[in-house]
């Protein structure tokens, strides 16, 4: 008789289709916004996380990477890769999956994809971080860079920050025309541009996101005027930059976690001891943000395994009584710990 799986072989897990129907079901502003909320909560007790800068494996055609940590009670990491190229192919250019497990135990807890989740958290912590270090009353969000994470990241600045007008640019017109579509009927502005000095434009937090795997300008220093907000998610790996090094030295700079950023930020286009804030500080009060109308605040974003660890405790705790995952046969539990061999001889189906 083969065994029947025991409830602790069993880890909830949510596909990809479950996240959408999670999505829809809280719906897609108030969960950036609930994720949001559980990201600066860990921002908080920043202190209690283990830290490691990603495990990364760099190649020709993009990267794969590892992202752990841990608060002592619950673990949990992500794997996740970029590949520019691989839009051209048809594919994703990011895609993931993440687990958290029982510190006590060593037992996974939950098992989740994270393409959607990671483009749901990315956009949270950006708008999360806008909330500290944008100019109070900000309105006008330009998005440049609009494929995969521009809507995203648009949605997540309208239910976090307030925002009601967004500012398209792309170097393709198509990928434009695909955002706006996407949002419209959402309760915002959209402008479509043909420049990204053009969408700038009256704009008091600019976000860059785009692809390319090399040191690219997408704002230059004459474009950069005082007092805006500028949320840089674009560079996330060695070789990789958005922003002309002058802008970065008219910027209070803030960061996730200086070791990651220094290598893979805009910040590695300067010194290695150039002044940054660390987020955590900023969100527990022990460093200042924005202090000034006129300052330019720049949010040197790589993203950070501690904002998995909270998107993915977010998801677990809003998966009971949904059905929106499936149980995993993932673990072997035999009826005697040191019997694992005895087991399998049971599973035996001659």
């Amino acid at each position: 008789m083969i065994p029947v799986p025991s409830d602790k072989a069993l880890v909830p897990f949510v596909s990809v289709d479950d996240m959408m129907q999670l999505i829809h079901h809280i719906g897609v502003e108030p969960m950036l916004l609930g994720l949001a909320e559980y990201i600066e909560a860990d921002f908080r007790r920043w202190e209690l996380f283990d830290k490691t800068p990603r495990i990364a494996s760099h190649s020709a055609e993009g990267v794969i990477e590892l992202m752990p940590t841990s608060d002592g009670e619950v673990y949990g990491f992500k794997y996740v890769n970029g590949h520019p190229k691989n839009t051209r192919e048809g594919l994703q250019t990011v895609t993931a999956f993440g687990l958290l497990a029982e510190v006590a135990t060593g037992y996974p807890v939950l098992l989740s994809e994270m393409t959607m989740l990671t483009a749901m958290r990315t956009a949270a912590t950006s708008a999360m971080v806008a909330k500290h270090l944008a100019p109070r009353g900000a309105r006008v969000m330009a998005m440049i860079g609009n494929g995969a994470q521009a809507e995203f990241q648009t949605l997540a600045m309208k239910a976090v920050c307030g925002i009601d007008t967004v500012r398209l640019y792309d170097i393709d017109p198509a990928a434009t025309a695909k955002c706006a579509r996407n949002l419209t009927g959402r309760g915002l502005d959209i402008i479509a541009c043909e420049s990204p000095e053009e969408a700038i434009e009256g704009a008091q937090i600019v976000t860059t996101c785009t692809a390319d795997k090399q040191y690219a300008t997408i704002l230059t220093d004459n474009m950069v005027g005082p007092g805006i907000h500028i949320n840089a998610i674009g560079g996330d790996c060695p070789g990789k930059t958005e922003l002309a090094p002058a802008v970065l030295q008219r910027s209070t700079i803030f960061v996730e976690f200086p070791p990651q950023t220094r290598i893979e930020g805009e910040i590695q286009q300067l010194a290695p001891d150039h002044p940054v804030t660390e987020l955590w500080q900023v969100i527990s009060g022990t460093a200042p943000g924005r202090t000034a109308p006129e300052q330019i605040t720049l949010f040197d974003s790589v993203g950070f395994a501690i904002e998995d660890f909270s998107a993915l405790r977010y998801v677990r705790d809003r998966l009971p009584g949904t059905g929106y995952y499936h149980d995993l046969d993932l673990l072997a539990d035999p009826d005697d710990p040191r019997d694992l061999f005895g087991m399998l001889l049971r599973a035996d189906p001659g």
